[in-house]
């Protein structure tokens, strides 16, 4: 029963008030070896959104528009959870926004209301003060694709205090590296907190076998992972920077023991907790 009672454990109103959480999530092409679904991922997801907003603090998201994505979910739990001083900001990455009507963009902003606001960015990942009033562009190279979700993910390192990080494709991106792998990297370069959720497998649970090996062990590597020479650069790369920073992001308010159990926890009350009470202990 108490350790139900600590599961369950939700920071107190306001507590994160003015503070900023960015949210690295993607689907995790593990799901299925973990006898999991999306339905669970996206229920971890919400009790995330509802546990952060709840206590008052900010969410920053960098994804794209598109109606079943994560974006549109995340505003669908404010619709139902959230306060009303646009708690979730929405970055998109100029070869996302520049790649959308007018009509699109306007729609976007409507319904996002007041659970929301959309920063958008030029190619350097400097915030522009809206978008564009210009025609939108229909291709973009793979180099200039990979520039601007760098500069997307350097201006999500800049302006929050702390990250999340759930899932995460191995194939199939876009950038340099896998997505979640680039923010990893660019928040450990900052010193920035990280809670590393990794029962839902995909490159979060790849970062942890490269941090704390002990934490994953599990889950056995992926063959993917094995066999990925880009995957398997970009994961030497975090232990690099981690050993050159002295910081593995794992200073996160959490102790050992509670890291470990974010590290395979697939409960979405509990990841919450954990989450939520790490950032209680450190902002």
């Amino acid at each position: 029963m108490a350790d139900e009672k600590q599961r369950a454990e939700l920071l107190p109103a306001d507590a994160l008030k003015g503070k900023r959480l960015g949210i690295s999530v993607s689907n995790s092409p593990d799901l299925d070896r973990l006898g999991l679904t999306e339905t669970h991922f996206r229920m971890t997801l919400g009790e995330l959104v509802r546990s952060v907003v709840i206590a008052g603090g900010d969410l920053y998201y960098g994804g794209h528009l598109q109606p079943e994505g994560i974006t549109t979910f995340l505003i669908e739990e404010l619709h139902r959870y959230g306060r009303r001083d646009r708690p979730l900001k929405v970055c998109l990455a100029w070869s996302i926004h520049r790649s959308m009507s007018k009509e699109q963009i306007a729609e976007q902003k409507d319904f996002l209301g007041l659970f929301g606001e959309i920063h958008f960015l030029d190619s350097n990942g400097d915030r522009l003060e809206g978008p564009l009033n210009e025609e939108p562009v229909s291709e973009f190279s793979s180099e200039e694709r990979a520039g601007a979700l760098s500069g997307l993910r350097n201006y999500m390192a800049k302006n929050t205090d702390a990250r999340i990080v759930i899932g995460g494709k191995r194939d199939g991106f876009e950038g340099a590296m896998p997505g979640i792998v680039e923010e990893v990297l660019l928040s450990l370069e900052s010193k920035q907190p990280v809670f590393l959720a990794g029962g839902f497998g995909g490159a979060a649970v790849d970062i942890i076998r490269v941090l704390r090996p002990g934490s994953a062990e599990w889950f056995p590597l992926s063959p993917e992972t094995r066999n990925d020479s880009r995957l398997l650069d970009s994961l030497e790369r975090v232990s690099e920077v981690a050993s050159r920073m002295e910081w593995d992001g794992l200073k996160n308010g959490l102790s050992e023991e509670e890291n470990s159990l974010l590290a395979a926890s697939y409960r979405p009350s509990e990841i919450a907790a954990l989450v939520g009470r790490g950032l209680g202990r450190i902002l």
